[in-house]
């Protein structure tokens, strides 16, 4: 069972969107389990004072090393599982990422003021993640979208698991367009390839398609997949 600990100061976020649909369904099965750690419960004096004032000024509040570390040493017992840190300036998480993530369970700190004292990152062995290049108010937001992206890729999650194949980002490719009924739809029909029932001329034809998308596109990945091609 795969499971992820979420170290936030707003607990009652979650479970959220992952308590429902496929995600709880996977939850009542076992497949994967959700740990939630109040950091504020780790604070040792009477106010529960998570954050303080940068040293050297500055605007903005920043997150205790004390009591983060107190947080993550009370409940991270295998001491080889990754701690995520989501951050701006981490590396970029992608699909490759998430595959990587999903063979071991994981630890996801959720930042919040002007970030988490630089002590914590380096003595802990924490890796810094970013889902973007925006700013978000916590990184609440943040670890539902890792979560989300490593859920369905454990076995058992999806009702058709072939369909992993055959989603963006793998081979570097964006996916091909889809279609369903009705057959004709303002004026629009359905290309008459997927009519045809020929295997062969459909799964070439849906290649075109990812191929042109991701050319125009996502140039980035174009020059990524010609490289592997």
């Amino acid at each position: 069972m795969w499971t992820a600990r979420v170290f936030t100061l707003y607990p009652e976020l979650f479970p959220g969107p992952l308590g429902i649909g496929l995600y709880k369904k996977a939850l009542d099965k076992k497949i994967w389990s959700l740990e939630i750690i109040d950091i504020r419960d780790y604070a040792e004096d009477r106010h529960k004072t998570v954050d303080d004032t940068p040293f050297g000024g500055g605007s903005g509040m920043v997150m205790r090393a004390d009591v983060v570390a107190n947080s993550l040493d009370k409940n991270i017992l295998d001491k080889k599982e990754p701690i995520i840190y989501l951050s701006p300036k981490g590396k970029k998480f992608d699909q490759i990422y998430s595959k990587k993530i999903s063979k071991k369970n994981i630890n996801i700190i959720c930042g919040h003021f002007e970030g988490i004292d630089e002590r914590i990152l380096e003595t802990r062995n924490i890796e810094e993640v970013s889902i973007g290049d925006f700013v978000l108010s916590g990184g609440e937001i943040g670890a539902f979208v890792i979560i989300d992206s490593v859920v369905r890729l454990l076995p058992g999650v999806l009702g058709n698991p072939k369909s992993l194949s055959e989603e963006s980002f793998e081979n570097d490719l964006l996916e091909y367009p889809q279609y369903t009924k009705p057959q004709k739809w303002e004026k629009k029909e359905v290309p008459s390839v997927l009519l045809t029932g020929d295997h062969k001329k459909i799964k070439d034809w849906r290649l075109s398609q990812s191929e042109d998308i991701t050319r125009r596109r996502r140039p980035d990945l174009w020059k990524k997949y010609k490289k592997d091609k």
